[in-house]
């Protein structure tokens, strides 16, 4: 099976998708509210790639319909062989939804859930290049929102083999009740514990992947999400439980797109984990 090709680790966020109804309707609304533009891809689905300048951030495709499952934003992670990720994401107690599919000619994915509920992906084959999660000025972050945060990495490190201690190999550290994975001193996503429950009316409550998007001013952002048909959600990431020491002191704010999917809008200033 062949692996990532662009230099992401095994185990390393390689990409973003949002799983939506309405191409065309996400991508007026993403790119009035992040500057997106965006690159149409072909097959037999519907599937756009949104860019930040010359940097592609996110794949958006029509499929929420199609594959009976709801509008969201779903983190993906490289995986040398899916077929091996998936058997071990079920040998840890973890639920494969859908896959692993085939997408000619770049890779094969699968969607699956962590024993907590929060779905993520899995990803084997070619992404996209110049594009990282996380470090520094990149465009997105991503924080897992958990109930134990040390048990979860206990889970994705071995499913992910974050900590196998080949060339690339990520530095794990456990930091109160939160665990930072880094590459190369480079923090590229963080797991936080805190008061989730997978029936929460509350969507910030359940256990799950919160994907940030950094703007040069989320208050800004957020008014152009409410002008092209999205809301802002009150209480932020955490539904108002934690309070704002949970971002770290940085600005943001939590919104829904028109179709409902969820996401942050944070300052773009340097993170400093």
């Amino acid at each position: 099976m062949s692996g990532p090709t662009t230099g992401e680790a095994v185990g390393e966020p390689c990409w973003l998708s949002l799983a939506a109804r309405d191409l065309d309707a996400a991508e007026r609304f993403y790119g009035a509210v992040l500057g997106w533009t965006f690159r149409r891809g072909g097959g037999e689905r519907e599937f756009s790639v949104g860019q930040l300048g010359e940097v592609p951030v996110a794949g958006i495709a029509a499929v929420a319909a199609e594959l009976s499952v709801r509008v969201a934003w779903t983190a993906f992670f490289a995986v040398d062989d899916a077929d091996e990720a998936v058997a071990r994401i079920r040998e840890r107690g973890g639920t494969v939804g859908v896959g692993p599919v085939s997408y000619p000619p770049h890779g094969r994915a699968a969607l699956a859930t962590d024993r907590e509920g929060a779905t993520f992906g899995v990803w084997e084959g070619r992404t996209e290049t110049r594009w990282h999660i996380g470090e520094q000025s990149a465009p997105a972050w991503l924080e897992l929102h958990t109930r134990d945060a040390f048990e979860a990495a206990v889970f994705y490190g071995e499913v992910l083999r974050w900590a196998d201690g080949g060339p690339g190999s990520f530095e794990v550290s456990y930091e109160q009740d939160r665990v930072v994975l880094r590459r190369g001193g480079e923090a590229v996503a963080r797991l936080n514990s805190g008061p989730v429950e997978v029936t929460s009316p509350q969507p910030q409550l359940r256990p799950r992947w919160l994907v940030r998007f950094r703007v040069p001013d989320p208050e800004a952002a957020a008014v152009a999400v409410v002008a092209n048909g999205g809301s802002v959600v009150p209480g932020g990431d955490w539904g108002g439980v934690r309070g704002p020491e949970a971002a770290d002191g940085r600005r943001a704010v939590v919104v829904r797109d028109p179709e409902g999917a969820l996401f942050t809008l944070e300052a773009a200033e340097e993170r400093k984990d």
